[in-house]
């Protein structure tokens, strides 16, 4: 039986065995060009967010809270305000008219997301434990997210590591080296909610092997659609 998350993965695995012929890139753009060159869309808010909320010189109103199921949160002063949906900035618009509405003149707010049980990363593969797993973050390292599924197992080739994203309506597929990454040879690249991470194993013969011969080393993102 197929796990989940194996299950999720396939389908992108058998596209890219089609298309086997396409030429292997070899000129690697600069290290983790994630979040610049790929034009992800602006993480909204939502139920169980943590935020950071701070006023610029005025300490006292600087507060760690939680989006509520309602998507609000509880602010000193101005009470109840409703973020659900909105992106940070937005968030930060929203509070700072509201203080400068009735008790300050022209508040620099700035909010920062500290922790997002709405985001999820699928980790598969050779590593000791598969699954889909909370992010806990707006965003992760490769490594932190490996070490979701508790590490790379024994027949793990570390050398080759997968990613899959979905950027503009394209699925998307980077190869990256674990060792070189932990022995500080490359960036850590940054992983986001609903990225598929899968660890090739030491032994594999088809899917990720041909995926293998097709794809340069690190963060550089291919369109296979």
């Amino acid at each position: 039986m197929i796990n989940r998350p194996l299950a999720l993965a396939l389908p992108c695995l058998l596209v890219l065995c089609a298309c086997s012929s396409a030429p292997a890139l070899r000129d690697l753009p600069p290290a983790d060009p994630v979040g610049s060159a790929l034009g992800r869309p602006e993480y909204r808010l939502g139920p169980g967010d943590l935020l950071k909320i701070q006023v610029f010189q005025l300490p006292d109103l600087e507060r760690e809270v939680r989006v509520d199921n309602a998507g609000r949160i509880t602010l000193p002063l101005i009470g109840s305000v409703d973020v659900a949906g909105e992106t940070l900035g937005q968030a930060e618009a929203r509070v700072a008219s509201l203080y400068d509405a009735h008790y300050l003149q022209d508040p620099q707010v700035s909010i920062a997301l500290l922790e997002s049980p709405n985001q999820q990363v699928t980790v598969s593969g050779a590593v000791l434990q598969t699954g889909i797993y909370p992010m806990g973050a707006p965003h992760l390292t490769l490594q932190q997210a490996v070490s979701l599924a508790k590490g790379v197992s024994n027949v793990a080739d570390r050398r080759n590591v997968i990613v899959f994203r979905n950027v503009g309506g394209k699925r998307m597929f980077a190869r990256f080296d674990l060792v070189q990454i932990q022995e500080g040879q490359l960036a850590d690249p940054d992983i986001y909610g609903g990225d598929i991470i899968i660890v090739d194993r030491s032994d594999a013969r088809v899917f990720l092997r041909t995926l293998i011969e097709l794809t340069p080393f690190v963060a550089v993102w291919r369109d296979f659609q």
